[in-house]
């Protein structure tokens, strides 16, 4: 078993291309029809936003356009993209929390695919900052979804995380709730809206690797939260595959899914295979777990069951029983303000759960 997880890390590692000295493992590329789509990307300077973009100029595609507020995210983007001669490509930037924007872009360019991935996912930042979790993870969300019925997209695809499952952080709770929005939306006739739920992406900007790799350049100690703390890894590459093969996959019994992670890995694990490779000889550090953090995460509630598809890697998460999707009432959240304290606007998200 320890022998799994250590390949396991290593075959992470190759694959984020994190480290310089190590021969990056692509996965191929696989070319899907979209040739009669419009494709919006949200959040597409982001780590699974250009993940898409990139798996996407394989394809073939009607028009894709670009969406980010991090101006020079999106300007790096841009210049990648024109050195390789893309067309049919646009960029804009604007804030996807904007009503008045988005309604002029959906009006101008006519989507007929949409992959939502901006959000702010960091759980700690999230914890101080709630009422920008909610504008953006939420309302941003429910206006994208309004807008994506108005225009009848033909489909909506949410990137989510498992800190939505039972979720105890502002991230993970205001994740759940607009998976509750979207999942009472799927009785439209003309949009379907897809959940894609999956853990870590190993690698990702701002995420534990990194900060590792910069612990151990920098010559500090290797901070982690707690020995025993799991997390379910992916990554990037496969992600973004999979959250493309899931958009072209025919209608099935469910529209929420999660991928193939394996099992959970212990982050001080990942922490010892760094410090193997880098030959770094100081000591990890233990701090503790911080607000909203949970020791480990999960895929599915107790409510849900996850059911195969064709593709050994995706699973649909599906209700038990005969609970259905119920329109969910966000009214309470237009109630939250800036005035709000910290504690109020957590007291108001834990309603929902």
């Amino acid at each position: 078993m320890i022998e799994k997880t250590s390949n396991r890390i290593h075959q992470l590692l190759n694959d984020s291309g994190l480290l310089s000295f190590k021969k990056m493992n692509n996965e191929p590329f696989v070319s899907y029809d979209f040739s009669e789509e419009t494709i919006f990307i949200t959040g597409a300077a982001g780590s699974i936003g250009s993940g898409i973009v990139n798996r996407l100029l394989h394809c073939s595609f009607k028009q894709l356009i670009l969406i980010d507020n991090a101006e020079s995210s999106l300007y790096y983007l841009i210049k990648e993209l024109e050195l390789q001669n893309h067309k049919n490509i646009g960029f804009s930037i604007l804030d996807v929390r904007d009503k008045e924007s988005m309604e002029w872009l959906f009006k101008a360019y006519q989507p007929t695919l949409i992959f939502h991935a901006a959000a702010y996912k960091h759980v700690s930042l999230m914890e101080d900052n709630p009422y920008e979790a909610v504008k953006l993870n939420v309302f941003a969300t429910k206006l994208l979804a309004d807008l994506a019925i108005k225009h009848k997209i033909k489909k909506f695809i949410f990137i989510s995380t498992d800190k939505a499952v039972n979720p105890i952080s502002v991230m993970g709770r205001t994740k759940f709730i607009a998976e509750m929005y979207l999942d009472a939306l799927n009785s439209s006739d003309d949009t379907i809206f897809l959940i894609a739920r999956f853990g870590n992406v190993f690698g990702s900007n701002g995420s534990v690797v990194p900060l590792f790799i910069k612990q151990i350049e920098s010559g500090k100690p290797i901070t982690i939260t707690n020995k025993k703390a799991t997390r379910y890894f992916i990554d990037k590459n496969k992600a973004c595959s999979l959250i493309l093969k899931m958009a072209t996959m025919p209608k099935l019994e469910g529209n929420h899914f999660t991928f193939n992670m394996g099992e959970p890995i212990k982050i001080i694990d990942v922490a010892k295979a760094l410090a193997k490779i880098y030959n770094y000889k100081t000591k990890i550090k233990i701090t503790k777990l911080k607000v909203g953090e949970k020791l480990h995460e999960a895929v599915v509630s107790e409510n849900e069951i996850l059911t195969p598809t064709n593709d050994k890697d995706i699973f649909i998460i599906l209700k038990k029983g005969n609970s259905r999707n119920k329109t969910i009432d966000i009214a309470s959240l237009n109630q939250i303000t800036p005035n709000n304290s910290v504690s109020e606007i957590k007291e108001i998200l834990a309603s929902y759960i």
